[in-house]
């Protein structure tokens, strides 16, 4: 193996380093540390406004940084431009955004970062297709995405990730709102996709099926990292401090900023 394969395998895919965010007047993340390395499975835990959601949105650049780095597959985001290389499945959102369009055109549009000029090609189609059959949707592929049910929405968000094969999964949430049987989906889903080495980085409210694939929890409290390991043993959020059982899903302080991501 080369020097520069060692240092490729060893650097870390993402790597926040004394970030720091504002939304609005309010500093949302006061210097947090996080690395997730090639192959791991790492969960943002933490009560409601602890900084979960911003932390993950910061890694993509939907929201601005006002101090601190991050590095992604060791570049560093202002300068990285490779989003063919990470999946991005968006917290509680609808997966065709209010306009009329079938499965198999959302999915498709995941899969534009790797078509050339634009033109989908026989490669792209079977991965397409692929993408679907992981999330249990290949039967629905024709239906309007406005015929389906909140877990059928969020499988094709993450189909629509998949289909571009990335190397890195990025989930905000991705359990929430979602019925038992598409969260044991979502989980075979995700073990899968584990199974070939891919990283993730994913926000979630608790553990639930995903719980066994956890390698490391992240604990955020009011914008700094509590506890960077094993995952808790009392399930999820509810077991963090600070838990209100309230569960917010959106900030209306948060303005989107385009990145290389659908979002």
């Amino acid at each position: 193996m080369s020097d520069e394969s060692v240092e490729s395998a060893v650097e870390p895919v993402i790597a926040l380093r004394g970030v720091r965010a504002e939304l609005g007047s309010r500093t949302v993340l006061r210097g947090i540390d996080l690395t997730v390395h090639r192959g791991e499975v790492v969960a943002v835990l933490g009560a409601n406004g602890s900084g979960k959601s911003t932390a993950i949105r910061s890694v993509i650049g939907q929201v601005p940084v006002s101090a601190g780095e991050i590095e992604i597959f060791g570049t560093p985001r202002g300068r990285f431009s490779d989003w063919k290389r990470v999946g991005y499945v968006p917290q509680r959102t609808t997966a065709a955004g209010g306009v009329p369009a079938t499965v198999t055109e959302v999915v498709a549009s995941g899969r534009l970062s790797r078509a050339r000029f634009g033109v989908l090609r026989k490669a792209d189609h079977e991965a397409i297709r692929r993408a679907l059959a992981l999330v249990g949707m290949a039967d629905r592929a024709k239906d309007s995405v406005n015929a389906l049910s909140g877990g059928q929405h969020q499988r094709v968000l993450i189909a629509r990730a998949l289909a571009s094969e990335p190397e890195l999964l990025i989930m905000d949430e991705p359990m929430a709102g979602v019925d038992l049987a598409s969260q044991e989906v979502l989980a075979e889903t995700l073990r899968e996709q584990v199974g070939k080495g891919t990283t993730v980085l994913l926000v979630l409210h608790e553990l639930g099926p995903l719980e066994p694939l956890i390698d490391r929890a992240v604990v955020l409290r009011d914008g700094c990292v509590l506890h960077d390991g094993p995952p808790p043993k009392a399930v999820g959020q509810h077991a963090l401090p600070g838990h209100d059982h309230v569960h917010p899903h959106a900030d209306p302080a948060a303005e989107p900023v385009r990145t290389g991501l659908l979002s």
